[in-house]
């Protein structure tokens, strides 16, 4: 009798039993299905060749069980299971599934402080919380990971650190936008600190999406590290640099000219403006105004001179600005001026007295009326005109650009308001005097589109001069300097940049972000209560309670109120710290002491000075070192036709629609939950569907990823074609073709050597080793030298065109019979198929990391050795000396040029006729020539296709009669033999025009060594090369006159 687990047994080996059987009968009404559509298809055919086919595949499907091609479900985080038969094609959404959350599960990312490898560390350029995944960062992440693998491959200790900057205008927009649509609320009607607490609410709902994204591009980030700019450690790091830099005195505040956003109300970095060329008068649409604004106009008035001495006549471009002129320069030599010197002009609207200031560096006594309004408080020039003159600064906006008090009756007015209602007034007034056309700049805010106002305002500063010097000198210092920039060409605009550096405002009057850790004394006997009043009562310390007693020391005995900066820093100023945050600064800490300075940062050109430049010098002031070893700077993504993306136009490409694929449909509906208005709508979906009539072909992570590397061979712009990257989603499939056939040819037992008896092996196999060997080496060098571009062609070339076009077919007869005359090839062969497909997978990885991993995994592994459980962890391949044979090498492009010239001739002889296999003659000049070609016989008639080959030698043999030549080289002709099909005329023809070419190249070249000096000149080895070439030319043009003399002959012979 059987025991209850026994019973249980066997009921569950019943219902297996059962599954299976279920699971057979299944695919057999699947193959049964399948072979009737065939059937009918083959009875509906008239050719019996049709027929033929027809029958092998139902046959084939017959024995198909459709289940055995695809992959069982993997739990996540799960090794992928893999299915028992490799898929008939490609599909990245089934190669890329599982492979991600499996590695980072099993820590393939993760580095250790403490290993003894040697460090390699890469930040993240860390995105906004706001965003979302763009085509810039997928070039990012894809150069990024190519380099972070390839070095965890190589041996290093690899950390790329993960990490998300809080984008404070950025974010506060956002969600300032998400309050009013969804509660009609603004941040002013909750206050700072609910405000700020429905920021954090926002941020860990939704931001961060940008990195889940990152994942799907197979992004190799230490996600144990992850940080965000505002996270405890991060915050507790910025109030350190704000403390050090202000103890140092290089944090400073002072009243001075800076770009305002009247929107959002806050002071914005130069990174923020986006500047527009205006050639002539234009209506643009500005936030805040009903009607749109007229600029690029030049708009001309007159101020009254005191004392009965007439008027002095101006231009702006900013009307309005004039009621906070304090001054009319002129130019000191301009002797229509000279008796104005002293003078004061008279302002019309206030009745300020406008002293006539003599400045020879603003003034231009050629350009307009040589007279130049001054405004110290709204221009960048006029400031500067203001200090060396010592002018009032008299700011006319409120915060939100409106008149202020001080703007006489156009008090309360918007600020483009005002610019009609001062012109009217001039008017009436008779002092206006004309306009005309004017070419501008006109800078908007990339945040919230508004013109940016430059205005006067009390911020704080950082002093950069020193910082600076230190950051051009760790570039410029001797033949290997401490920073290095690749491309090279950047280190003119790093060292113009910071020659001419300014002090940066760092101050933000926003609500999110790093508060300022300074707070703002007043003491009760202070005439003036409002905040800043004072430049010497701020005290700058770590926290309120420091700042207590710094205050308490300070104003000792006095009694006092203290309040903290309302604003918060300038994002840049974080993230500017970040390569040394991240990694726990201002602790000692394991990763700091291990991984500081980072190896290399990379990041868009475009950032170069706003983010790398104060990376370094905040590195060097406060880590001690450069933060990074090398800047690789890639190029910004444009579209196809070279324009820049943006949604009006309908360019942008999400990196995710190419990956997954997406219809002309889903791009215009992407649009349409935009915020584009009517008509930009429209050109954007035109626009579209121009570019992408069809939608975006599913492409995969890999294709896409290896697409961008390979375009980085562009230097400053990439001009994207979605096209190129369908063709290397193709490739893929080429690929995965290639290794289903060498897999096939690898029997179930197989389990490969773990060396190769290279001497008895076939040339195709010595060969294929050679140029593996030679691909592996200048991949590396690439890889070592910044060169991606350069390894990708590398790589893929190797693949391609000697692995899949010459090798796979070069060998294909060995496997033809299971007969013992190839017995050892085979098995040479199937070795060779092993390592390539190791080695040549590895290489690979890097660049496609999914596509690699799945095939690698079905690799059986070599006899006698435990292979690592990923690719991704495994050793990158390395030159091995045994397999180099530049003798192989050198006869195999023989071969090969000799297979090129045969496929031509077929192609011009058969035509559509392709099938066709003819007889092919090699007539070769010399005896060493005439072996190999002999040696080589198999792979000729493999590769071009031919039924015989029988190989002549010009002493002994004449040409053949009857046939369609090519010259291969000097030494070697090749012949088909085509009845009836060659053209005698055509051929001679073709004939004259090559002996004509070799006339040319042979009278350039003997000109030039017979030119005078040429022996003392030209190097020896040249002087040789030259000689050579000369010889090979007179061999090719001996060669082609006898040729022409035979066919002569034949053609007479014929009429």
């Amino acid at each position: 009798m059987m025991t209850p687990e026994e019973l249980e047994r066997k009921k569950k080996k019943e219902e297996k039993a059962k599954e299976k059987e279920l699971k057979k009968l299944k695919a057999a009404e699947k193959a049964a299905k399948f072979k009737q559509q065939q059937q009918q298809q083959s009875d509906s055919s008239s050719a019996s060749k049709k027929k033929k086919n027809s029958s092998r595949r139902d046959a084939s499907a017959a024995d198909d069980n459709p289940l055995d091609y695809e992959d069982p479900p993997t739990p996540f985080g799960q090794k992928k299971l893999l299915s028992s038969q490799m898929a008939k094609q490609y599909n990245p959404t089934v190669v890329e599934k599982s492979w991600y959350a499996w590695w980072e599960k099993s820590g393939y990312f993760v580095a250790d402080a403490n290993s003894s490898k040697p460090p390699f560390a890469i930040v993240l350029p860390p995105p906004n919380v706001t965003g979302a995944l763009h085509i810039g960062h997928a070039l990012t992440a894809a150069i990024e990971d190519t380099i972070i693998r390839f070095k965890r491959m190589s041996g290093f200790n690899a950390l790329w650190v993960p990490g998300v900057d809080h984008a404070g205008i950025a974010t506060q927009v956002v969600v300032e936008k998400k309050l009013m649509r969804d509660h009609h609320l603004t941040r002013h009607d909750l206050g700072r600190e609910k405000f700020v607490s429905e920021v954090w609410k926002w941020k860990d709902e939704y931001g961060g999406t940008i990195l889940k994204q990152l994942r799907r591009l197979g992004a190799s980030l230490d996600w144990s590290r992850e940080c965000f700019t505002m996270d405890d450690k991060r915050s507790r790091a910025v109030t350190e640099e704000f403390n050090r830099l202000y103890k140092e005195g290089l944090i400073y505040r002072d009243i001075r000219l800076i770009n305002w956003d009247c929107t959002l109300r806050t002071a914005i970095s130069d990174v923020e403006v986006d500047y527009v060329d205006i050639k002539e008068r234009k209506l643009q649409t500005v936030p805040g105004n009903k009607e749109p604004v007229e600029f690029g106009v030049l708009t001309s008035f007159a101020y009254p001179l005191e004392g009965d001495l007439g008027e002095i006549v101006v231009a702006t471009t900013r009307l309005e600005t004039m009621l906070g002129d304090t001054a009319v320069a002129i130019h000191p030599d301009d002797p229509r001026y000279s008796h104005l010197h002293g003078k004061f002009a008279t302002h019309p609207f206030n009745g300020r007295k406008l002293p006539i200031i003599c400045d020879a560096i603003l003034v231009d006594p050629n350009f307009g009326t040589g007279a130049v309004k001054i405004t110290p408080a709204h221009d960048p020039n006029d400031f500067e005109v203001g200090k060396r003159h010592d002018l009032e600064f008299i700011n006319i906006f409120t915060d939100d650009g409106r008149i202020n008090s001080l703007g006489s009756e156009f008090a309360g007015m918007p600020r483009f308001e005002a610019r009609e209602a001062v012109k009217e007034a001039l008017q009436k007034k008779g002092l206006y005097r004309g306009a005309k056309n004017n070419e501008m700049r006109l800078g908007f805010s990339s945040r919230s589109n508004d013109v940016v106002e430059p205005m006067i305002k009390p911020q704080w500063f950082v002093n950069c001069q020193s910082m600076a010097k230190q950051a051009l000198e760790v570039a410029m210092d001797g033949e290997i300097p401490r920073l290095e920039f690749i491309p090279k060409q950047y280190l003119a605009e790093w060292k113009r940049w910071l020659e001419n550096i300014r002090d940066w405002c760092i101050s933000r009057q926003l609500w999110w972000g790093h508060r300022i850790p300074a707070w703002y004394v007043t003491l009760d006997d202070d005439e003036m209560k409002e905040i800043g009043s004072y430049h010497n009562h701020w005290v700058v310390a770590r926290n309120e309670e420091d700042a207590l007693a710094e205050a308490s020391q300070k104003f000792s005995g006095k009694k006092f109120q203290m309040i903290q900066d309302p604003d918060v820093l300038d994002t840049w100023f974080s993230s500017g710290l970040f390569p040394l945050s991240v990694l726990g600064w201002p602790d000692d800490t394991d990763d700091l002491r291990a991984f500081y300075p980072t190896s290399v940062l990379e990041t868009g050109h475009d950032i170069l000075f706003f983010w790398v430049a104060r990376m370094v010098m905040l590195g060097i002031k406060l880590g001690g070192d450069v933060p990074f070893r090398k800047v690789y700077l890639h190029p910004m993504i444009r579209d196809a036709h070279g324009r820049k993306m943006s949604k009006s136009l309908g360019n942008v490409v999400d990196p995710l629609e190419v990956i997954n694929g997406v219809s002309l449909e889903g791009l215009h509906k992407r649009l349409e939950e935009g915020n584009l208005d009517p008509k930009e709508l429209d050109v954007a979906k035109a626009g579209q569907k121009q570019d992408f009539p069809n939608g975006i072909a599913e492409c995969g992570a890999d294709a896409l990823r290896f697409a961008l590397v390979c375009y980085t061979a562009q230097s400053d712009k990439i001009n994207l074609d979605i096209l190129r990257v369908v063709g290397y989603r193709q490739w893929c499939n080429k690929l995965w073709n290639a290794v289903r056939f060498a897999m096939s040819k690898l029997d179930t037992d197989y389990t490969p050597p773990l060396t190769l008896p290279l001497e008895a092996m076939p040339s195709s196999c010595k060969w294929i080793l050679s140029v593996l060997n030679k691909a592996i080496f200048k991949t590396v060098s690439a890889m070592n030298s910044y060169e991606f571009s350069d390894a990708a062609s590398t790589v893929y070339s190797w693949w391609q065109y000697q692995f899949c076009d010459v090798f796979i077919e070069a060998i294909k007869p060995y496997f033809s019979g299971d007969g013992p005359s190839f017995a050892a090839e085979r098995s040479s062969a199937q070795d060779t198929l092993w390592v390539c497909l190791d080695n040549g997978l590895r290489l690979l990885h890097p660049l496609m990391p999914f596509v690699t991993e799945e095939l690698w995994q079905r690799l059986p592994p070599a006899r006698g050795h435990t292979r690592k459980e990923s690719i991704m962890i495994s050793e990158y391949p390395k030159v091995e000396d045994a397999w180099k044979n530049e003798e192989v090498e050198y006869e195999m492009d023989l071969v090969e040029s000799t297979v090129k010239c045969l496929r031509s001739l077929r192609a011009k002889v058969l035509g559509k006729q392709k099938n066709e296999r003819l007889p092919a003659f090699a007539f070769c000049l010399n005896e060493d020539i005439s072996k190999v070609i002999k040696s080589y016989q198999l792979e000729i008639l493999t590769l071009a296709t031919l039924s015989t080959m029988k190989v002549l030698l010009s002493e002994k043999d004449a040409p053949p009669a009857g046939c369609a030549f090519e010259n291969v080289n000097e030494n070697l002709a090749v012949y088909l033999q085509a009845e009836g099909k060659v053209d005698a005329e055509a051929e001679l023809e073709k004939m004259r025009n090559k002996m004509d070419e070799i006339q040319k190249q042979q009278e350039k070249l003997e000109k030039m060594i017979n030119a005078s000096g040429y022996k003392e000149k030209v190097p020896s080895h040249i002087q040789d090369e030259n000689a050579e070439k000369l010889t090979k030319l007179f061999q090719e043009m001996e060669f082609f006159k006898k040729e022409s003399e035979r066919l002569e002959a034949e053609k007479s012979t014929k009429l």
